[in-house]
């Protein structure tokens, strides 16, 4: 459970540090990607593309992490806020001109040898378009 625990707090870790590369190491090659409300991507290659977008339309940092994971160290789930920023427009959603928003969020997780093989992501994409058109 403690090593489910800090694979996802480096997980994160790198995310806040903008450490794509150890972002990307911390995933099993095969890993599962479900979208916010959205689709599922398989592969490491698919999810470091998805993670260049993402850091082209925004910048975010989260905080206030709480990880949890079951005692086989074979499943996790992190809730946390988003710090963000909209920094270019992304398609299909409101015009961005640096808004920030504050978002509450949450990932669920599959650990496969020692590495993330699954993540679930979470989020009010509402609440999110009333942040960024306020």
């Amino acid at each position: 459970m403690q090593q489910a625990k800090q694979l996802i707090q480096n997980y994160y870790q790198a995310f806040n540090n903008s450490d794509m590369d150890t972002f990307l190491s911390l995933l099993t090659d095969d890993v599962v990607h479900d979208i916010n409300q959205g689709s599922r991507e398989q592969g490491k290659e698919a999810f470091a593309k998805f993670m260049n977008r993402m850091n082209h339309h925004y910048r975010e940092q989260l905080v206030d992490m709480v990880i949890m994971a079951n005692e086989e160290g074979t499943r996790a789930a992190a809730e946390f806020v988003v710090l963000g920023e909209y920094l270019n427009t992304d398609e299909g959603l409101p015009e961005a001109n640096g808004q920030k928003y504050r978002l509450p969020a949450g990932a669920f997780f599959d650990i496969r040898d020692g590495k993330v093989a699954r993540v679930t992501n979470y989020y009010n994409l509402n609440d999110w378009i009333a942040q960024v058109e306020a």
